[in-house]
């Protein structure tokens, strides 16, 4: 059985990334998406794509996607194709990360439906075209889903992670020090052991 492990980074990642993974997966080929567009109406289809062409060559595709990447994920209409996600600190409801940029910001909604496009202090434009999608495009998700989490993520709130997780039957595994960014030597063994306990409790 030929099965595929699909690693989808976050922003400021790369598909190189990937090669972490391939120890915690043998017997699968290990590839990572490199992705070029930071819109998700873009980016979703370009998973789409890839997603689409791989699993005709595939048993079975898995995913591994982080942060923003996981979003895209979300959007990109793949529960057809994808058999289990793993996600990294995702985003998962970008309308509120948006919304809550805008009144750090100082933005209304009406300013920045007059203006377009207005800057952010966190250094991210604020775009109306990009919230309007958001709302045209709520995320259905029904793909077997774990998440692993940093209960320090300073860029996803934890009640927002805990009532996706409930309401896609996901399993959340938090760990507590950790943070958006999982880097450290410390964090990074927490992941490996996150993904082999995950995949024990499928019964692999």
């Amino acid at each position: 059985m030929k099965e595929l492990v699909l690693y989808i980074h976050g922003k400021g990642g790369n598909a190189e990334e990937s090669s972490h993974y391939e120890s915690l997966f043998p017997g699968c080929d290990v590839v990572g998406l490199d992705y070029r567009s930071s819109l998700p109406w873009e980016a979703a289809e370009e998973i789409r794509e890839a997603v689409g062409s791989m699993k005709r060559e595939y048993d079975g595709v898995s995913v591994i996607a982080v942060s923003i990447g996981a979003y895209f994920c979300l959007c990109a209409g793949i529960e057809g194709f994808v058999r289990r996600a793993y996600f990294i600190s995702p985003v998962v409801d970008m309308e509120s990360l948006i919304l809550g940029m805008m009144s750090c910001s100082g933005v209304t909604e009406e300013e920045l439906e007059e203006k377009g496009t207005v800057p952010g202090t966190a250094g991210e434009d604020l775009s109306w075209e990009y919230l309007s999608w958001i709302r045209r495009h709520p995320v259905h998700w029904t793909v077997p889903t774990d998440i692993l989490y940093g209960g320090e993520d300073a860029l996803v709130p934890r009640d927002t992670i805990s009532v996706f997780a409930e309401e896609h039957g996901s399993r959340l595994t938090v760990m507590e020090d950790g943070g958006h960014w999982f880097h450290t030597d410390r964090e990074m063994r927490f992941l490996d052991n996150w993904i082999r306990d995950s995949k024990n409790a499928e019964g692999k």
